[in-house]
């Protein structure tokens, strides 16, 4: 038997810890999934935060090799697995539109008898696209490079707005996805609800 599944039994055998849980939350770029995830890990200690970004952007050349996608994807579920499997919670703060890597993110975390909770952020289009420009203002000031930088200026409504079609599709196809409405005084304090 590998090493790693001599570990992760291990690991399944201990049973006293609260079940981990997969947090995604899911929305259209710049409308604060990165800021609601880190406002979570503030209130629970040991929440392992993944940027499936920030682990491309950390791999050498990764803008001119288009299989750094896929193989952030296949970190962030390796990372997501041992950490849950500890007993610890995760929380991934990604736009996702389409299905594939969120049954896998789902598979992950019944693998180690862990919950996931995939949370759709939602706001109005013209909020989420001055957000977008914002943060990519931000990062060509800074010179710092991210996938984001893929996106140009002007193509900013266009994907925005397929962002929130692909998303609308996700929930109306998916039961179980919780939706926290940015537009409300507190989002954390919502997101915290829909999780309880």
């Amino acid at each position: 038997m590998p090493a790693d599944r001599r570990i992760s039994r291990r690991l399944h055998s201990r049973q006293d810890w609260a079940v981990a849980r997969l947090i995604l939350l899911n929305g259209p770029p710049g409308i604060g999934k990165s800021t609601l995830a880190r406002q979570y890990l503030g209130d629970h200690p040991m929440t392992l935060l993944i940027e499936i970004d920030g682990l491309r952007a950390a791999m050498g050349g990764w803008a001119q090799h288009e299989e750094s996608k896929l193989q952030a994807r296949v970190l962030a579920l390796e990372l997501a697995r041992v950490h849950l499997a500890t007993g610890h919670d995760v929380a991934i703060p990604q736009y996702l539109g389409r299905p594939g890597f969120i049954d896998q993110l789902e598979a992950v975390a019944a693998e180690v008898d862990a919950t996931f909770d995939h949370v759709v952020l939602s706001h109005d289009h013209d909020e989420v696209a001055q957000r977008f420009r914002s943060r990519r203002t931000q990062l060509d000031d800074g010179d710092v490079q991210h996938p984001q930088a893929d996106v140009g200026g002007d193509e900013i409504d266009a994907e925005v707005a397929d962002a929130q079609l692909r998303l609308a599709n996700l929930v109306s196809s998916r039961p179980g996805i919780h939706i926290v409405d940015m537009r409300v005084p507190d989002p954390y304090e919502l997101l915290i609800g829909v999780l309880s």
